[in-house]
């Protein structure tokens, strides 16, 4: 079979791993990214088993966890610091076969970009046309024109290529909570667990980065588009700086200008990631909710899969109606149950956070690793799916 060529649109996690996972098969890759560099500014990144699976088909997750953090045991405090649920990460890679590994998102895309010839890089690139027309496909950027056997539109929770091949998409849906997160300073005696609080409409988080470092985020339930009236940092102390320890010790240690916030949401489901040789992938096909830490998982997953089924057959267009089949059910349905857990975490009714706090505290720890466990036990497909299979679901 002659080499094909690929063109991928963002060059995020789930653009580069499937950059990856192609150049491993022998395609021709470029990465266009409309920034002027690859990196990111975000924090911190959770990566579940399910990811570090991914990373490891693609050769990668040696180094990544190299790069992160593994906490003990984590879980979810009420608004006074007890805990309602624990997890316990040694049982998790033991079931999993791989732990909950935490790192800053510049580290993970370092190793990504690494991973890929540095000529197939091509930042400042952004894309004015994307084309499927009479069997050949155009790609118009700001470096030239592309005419690739495969398009995969990896840009994000606006995504560019949604908006012009699937122009009947409903847009980004608001989840009705905004975000912000920070990673602190190195500490002397960092928690050494991580945990969850759920207070009234509003959450605070952290969790271990490597160097005595914490990745912590909050939410809180506003309307879309609201700011704050001073600094982003002085409204987290305004609402978090009473909380229970270590939030305020948290909160002492984070740099002022470090603090970074977004409204969060998530993407109503299409129905389908496919137009003939172009195909989503990662927040352009089904962006979710923070709240389970399967975004960038889910791209990785997608990204391996999407590599699978180009494997060995000319038929690209078939090859994107079989990850279709095998992605889009999956990925939909955590969107939903990511969205589901926002919902109780953000209930602010006295009542209702009474009845959520003492469901939560009467879980015991097996029901809620079982419950994880069609998330967390996915593995990449071996087995290829054929074209008939694809169109018959």
């Amino acid at each position: 079979m002659p080499q094909r060529a690929a063109t991928i649109i963002g060059g995020g996690v789930g653009g580069l791993a499937a950059a990856i996972a192609l150049h491993q098969r022998g395609w021709r890759v470029e990465v266009l990214e409309r920034a002027t560099e690859f990196t990111e500014i975000g924090a911190g990144i959770s990566l579940w088993p399910n990811a570090l699976h991914a990373l490891q088909v693609l050769g990668l997750a040696d180094a990544v966890r190299a790069l992160g953090a593994v906490e003990a045991t984590g879980g979810v405090r009420d608004r006074r610091g007890r805990w309602l649920s624990r997890t316990d990460n040694a049982k998790l890679a033991r079931q999993f076969g791989h732990p909950l590994v935490v790192l800053h998102r510049a580290d993970l895309l370092r190793v990504l970009t690494e991973a890929l010839p540095a000529d197939s890089l091509r930042s400042g690139s952004e894309v004015s046309v994307v084309r499927d027309h009479d069997h050949s496909l155009v790609v118009e950027h700001r470096g030239g024109v592309s005419r690739p056997d495969l398009v995969v539109g990896a840009d994000g929770l606006r995504s560019a290529v949604r908006r012009v091949l699937w122009p009947e998409a409903a847009g980004p849906r608001y989840a009705g909570y905004t975000a912000w997160r920070m990673v602190t300073e190195p500490l002397a005696e960092p928690p050494a667990e991580g945990a969850a609080t759920w207070g009234r409409g509003e959450r605070f988080g952290y969790t271990a980065l490597p160097g005595g470092r914490m990745y912590c985020f909050a939410t809180a339930s506003l309307p879309a588009g609201t700011t704050s009236g001073s600094s982003e940092y002085a409204e987290l102390l305004r609402r978090f700086g009473s909380w229970p320890a270590p939030v305020p010790a948290l909160l002492a240690t984070v740099p002022a200008d470090a603090v970074l916030r977004h409204d969060l949401y998530d993407l109503p489901p299409l129905p389908s990631f496919v137009r003939g040789r172009v195909a989503l992938l990662g927040d352009a096909a089904h962006a979710m909710t923070p709240n389970l830490g399967q975004g960038a998982c889910q791209a990785l997953e997608d990204a391996v899969t999407l590599a699978h089924c180009l494997d060995g057959t000319p038929d690209v267009a078939a090859a994107l109606r079989s990850y279709d089949l095998l992605r889009r059910p999956r990925t939909q349905a955590i969107t939903r149950r990511s969205a589901r857990l926002g919902a109780v975490g953000q209930l602010s009714w006295p009542p209702a956070v009474l009845v959520r706090d003492t469901a939560a505290r009467l879980t015991p720890m097996w029901a809620t690793l079982r419950s994880m466990t069609p998330v967390l036990s996915w593995t990449a497909p071996v087995d290829p799916v054929t074209a008939t299979e694809s169109e018959s679901n």
